[in-house]
């Protein structure tokens, strides 16, 4: 083709590929529409900061007064020989505050007997809850929780250094789509649904942000990108859209918890189906966006590998790895649901009802209908991503078997 009417995408090890201006012109004014919108969305449905600081100081986490300092375990007593144990000693931790108030006072707190025998010894590190003394006593002190700072922190580190090593630049890029992505959900999603904000079009608003970002970042501004890209907003749409429907034909109240119960209580506007609805949408981010890019790749790679093969073969060569993928990430997305509800799960299992009356409970239900349209969403997304880039790379025999420069 004439380079006037065409583009050349490829990558920097690979063949060049002759993308015509037609349906490249068709994709990108696609995603700029799509980008357009979720700009308008984020201008539209960002959170009121003086809204979301009232909501969030009328909700205090504790008492005037009240601090959290760190404390440094000196001695771990007996652990309690279950919960009936009632001796002196049982559960009893002796610290040493080591910053915030009352740093340098001593103490003796009592921990659950889960806590004690999570492994504490002398030296670790815990949080203490400081309540200050009426009328000049002295305070009272309680264990609030463990201090797990440093382990994490090794653990992040790690999993960076990792990633940098074996993933190079493209490890580099990932995580700043990761950070943006987390900052996102921290900075746009949970204050817009605290203020009351439809949580359906704040999950699309923030999916499409997000994989916007992620995906050109991570995998470089290229045709083959925005095919995968346009792929996941589909799908992302699909999963959406099952969500809502399932939601209301299973008659889901969004509550299974007492989470659920505290956040009715302290924020009157929330909506628990819109809740659901935007947790739908972005559970299934990840794993959709690994099967699009993987499918747009391997019908770029097709298509440099097979120049005279016409758009139907590709299309089915491409799903013949694709429905590979659909298999193996089904898995990955019911163990991921399966592992986060395991407790649950076990507790029902002790109930010994039959699987047609654990279908009537919220916690069941739940999980089965984000599964399902997570699931849907990614079938669907693999044929949808698969033919727009059969469509958008060349037809038989307009492949020029150029190494790239």
């Amino acid at each position: 083709m004439a380079g006037g009417h065409a583009h050349r995408a490829h990558r920097g090890h690979g063949a060049e590929v002759e993308i015509s201006r037609g349906p490249r012109t068709v994709l990108l004014t696609a995603l700029v529409l799509a980008a357009a919108v979720a700009v308008a969305g984020l201008v539209l449905l960002w959170p009121n900061g003086s809204e979301v600081d009232k909501i969030t100081e009328s909700v205090p986490f504790a008492a005037p007064g009240v601090t959290f300092p760190n404390a440094e375990v000196d001695e771990v007593h007996t652990p309690c020989a279950g919960p009936g144990d009632r001796s002196e000693d049982c559960g009893l931790l002796d610290v040493t505050l080591v910053e915030g108030a009352g740093k340098g006072d001593h103490a003796s707190v009592r921990v659950a007997p889960h806590v004690a025998e999570s492994g504490l010894e002398p030296g670790d590190q815990v949080k203490l809850q400081r309540t200050p003394g009426q009328d000049g006593a002295d305070p009272a002190y309680a264990y609030f929780g463990t201090d797990r700072t440093t382990p994490l922190l090794v653990l992040l580190l790690v999993f960076v250094a990792l990633v940098l090593v074996v993933a190079r630049w493209r490890g580099l890029f990932a995580l700043a789509g990761l950070a943006f992505s987390g900052l996102v959900l921290w900075e746009f999603v949970l204050p817009a649904l605290l203020t009351g904000e439809s949580g359906l079009l704040v999950g699309l608003t923030a999916a499409a942000a997000i994989m916007f970002v992620v995906l050109y970042t991570t995998h470089g501004f290229s045709l083959r990108t925005s095919t995968a890209l346009a792929g996941t907003l589909v799908g992302v749409g699909v999963t959406a859209g099952l969500g809502v429907v399932a939601t209301r034909a299973t008659r889901l109240t969004g509550i299974t918890d007492e989470t659920a119960g505290i956040l009715s209580s302290l924020v009157g506007g929330l909506s628990f189906h819109g809740l659901f609805a935007c947790a739908t949408v972005i559970a299934g981010l990840g794993v959709l966006n690994d099967v699009t890019i993987a499918q747009s790749s391997s019908v770029w790679e097709i298509r440099a590998a097979a120049p005279t093969m016409s758009r139907a073969r590709v299309f089915a060569s491409g799903m013949r790895i694709g429905r590979d993928h659909i298999a193996s990430t089904i898995y990955t997305i019911v163990f991921a649901y399966a592992g986060t509800a395991l407790a649950v799960l076990l507790i029902l299992q002790l109930y010994g009802l039959p699987f047609d009356d654990l279908l009537t409970t919220e916690d069941i239900t739940e999980e089965i209908v984000r599964t399902l349209a997570s699931s849907i969403g990614l079938v669907l997304a693999v044929p949808l991503t698969t033919g727009i880039a059969a469509l958008v790379v060349p037809g038989a025999l307009a492949y020029s078997d150029k190494e790239a420069l």
